[in-house]
């Protein structure tokens, strides 16, 4: 018992020690949580998910061998000089992947690879609260409003609302709507990703299905964010830019969130109860 304490009470000096040489990193990922038309406003939930999520093991946890593994010190060397190094360049979206690398080699050097297996999912469910460079989120932005003006333009003239595609700018009779970057969805399908995290390690089935409901949260995403802006796009064709762009325009947000979060559920219901698993494989 004196030993585990004493093995937590050195973890506790290094991981603050950490937390403190990795201040440049976490200040700027509270800067872009905190931005204007930020996608990562849930980044601030995620360690508490973390957190929550292993105690909800604490039996395993508990249960774990505790074991020095000196492979841990090569794992938190190499994560210190990759931080140094993109700390020193600014580049912090990687220097903030190395914080959970140096997280991981920590614990593995205090507590064992045992006590480590159980706390994988905690460790790699934290890859949520860094963003992604801007560079990238500005590559996919522009890639996600073509795919979703060209299939809204698409269903659009299907349901009998003539329409024709020029660029992320939706062409009506007596209307236009323009896709901008909030209404690509990709806010939507960064949070829902993150849920379908979640749900993939909630629910009770084999790694192949957990697998297949966290990559469902990708084409759900994308579907339910085509139908609203198809919605945006007729009430704004019939009511007016003023109804579709107000209270319409937020609300169909809402609404089409929690109409993913539902399909995320019934995907994940599918995959635990409705299949036999000679169906989809263990």
């Amino acid at each position: 018992m004196e030993k585990s304490k004493g093995l937590i009470l050195k973890f506790l000096i290094c991981f603050a020690l950490l937390i403190v040489a990795y201040i440049p990193t976490f200040k700027w990922m509270v800067d872009r949580w905190l931005a204007a038309e930020s996608y990562y406003g849930h980044g601030f939930l995620i360690p508490f998910v973390s957190i929550f999520v292993a105690w909800q093991r604490r039996g395993a946890i508990k249960a774990s061998r505790v074991s020095t593994d000196m492979r841990g010190l090569a794992v938190i060397a190499a994560g210190l000089f990759i931080h140094i190094v993109c700390a020193a360049i600014k580049l912090y979206f990687l220097s903030g992947f190395s914080f959970i690398f140096v997280l991981y080699g920590l614990l593995l050097f205090f507590f064992g690879k045992d006590m480590v297996r159980n706390l994988v999912f905690p460790l790699l469910f934290l890859l949520a609260m860094i963003p992604l460079p801007l560079v990238l989120v500005s590559n996919i932005t522009v890639k996600l409003k073509l795919i979703v003006a060209e299939a809204a333009t698409f269903v659009l003239n299907r349901i009998g609302f003539p329409s024709a595609r020029d660029g992320n700018l939706i062409i009506m009779p007596s209307s236009h709507v323009a896709i901008e970057a909030p209404c690509s969805g990709l806010r939507s399908l960064i949070s829902l990703l993150t849920l379908g995290a979640l749900f993939s390690f909630a629910v009770k089935v084999s790694y192949l299905r957990k697998t297949l409901l966290f990559m469902s949260s990708v084409p759900i995403a994308i579907l339910t964010n085509i139908v609203r802006v198809t919605m945006l796009a007729t009430v704004n064709d019939l009511y007016g830019e003023k109804i579709a762009m107000g209270f319409f325009h937020d609300f169909s947000g809402f609404m089409m969130f929690g109409i993913a979060f539902a399909g995320l559920y019934a995907v994940s219901r599918v995959l635990e109860k409705g299949i036999k698993d000679g169906e989809i494989g263990k």
